[in-house]
């Protein structure tokens, strides 16, 4: 079955070639969600959001996915594609959580996102901290 999806707009980021891996939401920048200007309506309130999640298309996926990897904070253990936050997936949806700053008209301005400057927004959601807060989560097969 074939999905489709219509970007909503672009993402705005200073990372041309490469996203930094790791902690991300102090990078130095300018960070950016420019919703397309006939959906601005729908941004009513979100500022009274913290942080919301930004779904997006990884239109320029660097490697072909593989379903055993070696992730950075591995250490040099062979884990699953899907216990991975790896952006080499089989259908190229990445997910992001950043920190709102300021609202104006079409504009989301947030903090360090890990996504290549013009990347496709798909959509965007608040992260609500009563729904999404997850006290008995872990890290996993993650060495800190």
């Amino acid at each position: 079955m074939a999905i489709k999806f219509k970007s909503i707009g672009t993402i705005h980021t200073p990372f041309v070639d490469d996203t930094p891996f790791g902690s991300y939401e102090d990078a130095k920048g300018l960070f950016y969600i420019e919703l397309n200007p006939e959906l601005t309506d729908g941004l009513y309130l979100l500022d009274k959001f913290k942080y919301l999640y930004v779904i997006f298309h990884i239109d320029r996926p660097r490697k072909q996915p593989r379903l055993r990897v070696n992730p950075p904070k591995g250490d040099g253990r062979e884990v699953g594609l899907f216990a991975t936050r790896s952006p080499h997936r089989f259908n190229s949806i990445g997910l992001t959580i950043a920190k709102i700053k300021r609202i104006e008209g079409n504009r989301i301005y947030t903090s360090g996102l890990d996504i290549l400057d013009k990347t496709p927004l798909i959509d965007i959601k608040p992260y609500v901290k009563d729904f999404d807060v997850k006290e008995k989560a872990n890290n996993g097969w993650i060495v800190s």
